[in-house]
């Protein structure tokens, strides 16, 4: 480990000293790593450190070493990096992020100590979830809409979410000629243009969701791609995540209701000024378009990927169809 690196780690959380480094994973495309280090004599016992070095080449799996690719994951650790300095402080208990510990930001690197969600409630990383741990989930993200609703995304991407159009050129290119690939500029204006915008999580999938023992509770980490949108953003990329293509169509009417449940009662305590209702009335129609958005962005970045199937297919037919 390099003395600067100790020497920040030790002052951001008034240890003595560094007892063991584990390597959790490396960053996508090989942008440095996520480790967690054990510490000595601090309220701490133990600390994650996002260590981003930019390379000069990057290994993308799927191919996409673009010079517009590497600048737009530059510019995620720039965001990331002002979220967790400004914006991270502004959540709360029912939309629990990593407590910020330290910052650093150099030309080629960006480092970040954070909070280690595992010893402080919350555990568990989930890979096949039950409707607990989604009902957890949809909870945090209407806490995380409600919270951050009419909010200007300052420092954060203006439009959220990693594969929004503007900033996927590589990959709306790829697509085959039709009519989803005709459609992708309506269908971000839709988003875009709905009412009560918010932030959005950006990448709120499964894997990005800690969880505490008994799956009631949750936080959620990695805000590369937060900023400004509409909820359904979040919930139908979340839902995409964690169920197969039967149980997105069995239980699509059952989640939203629990997601505007939650959305209903998170409202009343941040924006007590807002009518629930209002928002449900403009947000629901926006699930669809939300779906299809996605899935435009994943029928050029990886055609073959298990997302697509017959649901996504009828959603985004019936979507084109009434644009």
């Amino acid at each position: 480990m390099k003395t600067q690196l100790k020497d920040m780690i030790l002052d951001a959380t008034q240890a003595i000293d560094i007892r063991s480094v584990t390597t959790i994973q490396s960053l996508w495309s090989g942008y440095g790593s996520l480790e967690r280090y054990e510490l000595t004599g601090s309220q701490w016992s133990s600390v994650i450190v996002k260590h981003v070095r930019l390379p000069e080449l990057s290994q993308h799996p799927r191919g996409w070493n673009t010079d517009f690719s590497h600048h737009r994951k530059l510019r995620s650790y720039q965001i990331e990096t002002a979220w967790y300095q400004r914006w991270a402080d502004h959540s709360n208990e029912h939309c629990r992020v990593p407590k910020t510990l330290g910052l650093e930001q150099q030309e080629n690197s960006f480092i970040m100590i954070l909070e280690d969600l595992s010893s402080n409630g919350f555990p568990s990383l989930v890979c096949n979830a039950n409707w607990e741990h989604i009902t957890a989930c949809l909870k945090w993200l209407a806490n995380f809409h409600a919270t951050f609703l009419g909010k200007t995304p300052e420092q954060l991407w203006p439009v959220g979410t990693y594969w929004h159009l503007a900033t996927r050129p590589d990959e709306l290119a790829g697509m085959e000629e039709g009519a989803l690939k005709q459609a992708a500029s309506v269908l971000d204006d839709r988003l875009n243009e709905a009412p009560f915008q918010t932030f959005v999580h950006g990448d709120a999938k499964l894997a990005n969701f800690c969880f505490s023992e008994d799956g009631k509770q949750v936080a959620a980490v990695d805000f590369q791609y937060v900023g400004g949108g509409c909820g359904m953003k979040d919930v139908a990329y979340f839902i995409s995540s964690c169920l197969n293509e039967a149980d997105c169509e069995r239980y699509e009417t059952d989640l939203l209701n629990i997601y505007f449940t939650e959305l209903t009662t998170a409202l009343a305590v941040h924006q007590p000024q807002i009518n629930p209702s209002d928002v449900e009335v403009a947000w629901r129609p926006m699930y669809p378009i939300a779906w299809t958005d996605f899935y435009r962005f994943l029928k050029g970045w990886s055609p073959g990927h298990w997302k697509i199937h017959a649901y996504s297919e009828r959603i985004a037919r019936e979507v084109i169809e009434n644009l």
